[in-house]
């Protein structure tokens, strides 16, 4: 998963380079066309279109029967049968080609989410930093502790940087919590040292469109899989993950500045938005049936 996630991030950064100063819309205008054009074509190829269009001309003339009928109960009841009978198999024949599609775009949105979800850091922003030990973090020896248990890590922080509050140990937990204050963004890079290992955490660039992650994930494959912006933490070391607090980016459109809602990031509602758009449009230009 590290190596594939490599080659994605690699790809993403290369398609997106020519986007990183514009406004996020315009990249995801880009990204949108590209993905409506490939999800067309798999569903062209992995759905049967003879059957599709076959279907919609039966849902249809249930609806016309419907109007055309509209006085006669029973037969309004069995066009109303046959609309809802024609829709399930619509969505069963939808169902193989969404099972090649929903993949490859899950690694799609994954990469993008990190490119867009998150703000850049500015000046006077303040975040925490949490650092989760990993069960076994006491074997060995290798990590210093206070007479408490407290395991003492050193925070090196870059010149934009300043640590406000000493570490918070919550032994339940196993977490270091730092509280920061960004006094001049950068692309930073920051370190945890934990006896003599240091282990690193993209901050995040300052430009308008760059990788920012809020985790650097442990080994699993799952945690690679979700947060795949940064390499996973080495193997064999103290730190199951890092974790740090991102503010939430906006995408601006004409007439409307698109945030986050219910969960939602502002950018994931921008690009369903311009997909659909997409396919709609050039679904007859690639002689697509949906």
């Amino acid at each position: 998963m590290s190596l594939f996630n490599s080659a994605l991030r690699r790809l993403f950064d290369l398609l997106l380079w020519p986007f990183h100063t514009l406004p996020a819309a315009v990249g995801l205008l880009f990204v949108s066309l590209l993905a409506a054009i490939g999800m067309l074509l798999i569903f062209k190829r992995t759905s049967n279109q003879e059957r599709l269009e076959a279907v919609k001309r039966q849902i249809f003339a249930g609806v016309f029967e419907i109007r055309l009928f509209n006085d006669n109960f029973k037969l309004i009841w069995k066009a109303q049968s046959s609309i809802l009978r024609h829709n399930l198999t619509y969505l069963r024949l939808s169902l193989v080609p969404m099972l090649f599609i929903l993949p490859p775009l899950a690694f799609v949105i994954a990469q993008l989410q990190f490119h867009y979800a998150y703000a850049p850091p500015a000046a006077g922003d303040r975040t925490l930093l949490v650092a989760t030990l990993s069960a076994d973090w006491q074997a060995g020896g290798h990590v210093p502790v206070s007479a408490s248990g407290k395991p003492q890590a050193t925070l090196e922080l870059p010149a934009g940087l300043v640590e406000e509050t000493p570490a918070l140990w919550i032994p339940g937990e196993r977490t270091l919590t730092w509280r920061l204050r960004v006094e001049r963004p950068g692309d930073d890079v920051l370190g945890i040292r934990l006896g003599d290992k240091r282990y690193d955490k993209e901050l995040g660039a300052t430009g308008a469109l760059a990788r920012r992650s809020p985790v650097r994930p442990g080994r699993s494959w799952w945690e690679q899989f979700v947060y795949p912006a940064e390499r996973p933490l080495p193997a064999g070391g103290v730190l199951s993950e890092i974790r740090i607090d991102l503010e939430p980016a906006t995408v601006a459109l004409p007439f409307w500045r698109v945030h986050e809602m219910l969960g939602v990031p502002a950018w994931m509602t921008v690009f369903f938005l311009f997909s659909i758009v997409f396919a709609f449009a050039l679904k007859n230009r690639l002689g697509v049936t949906i």
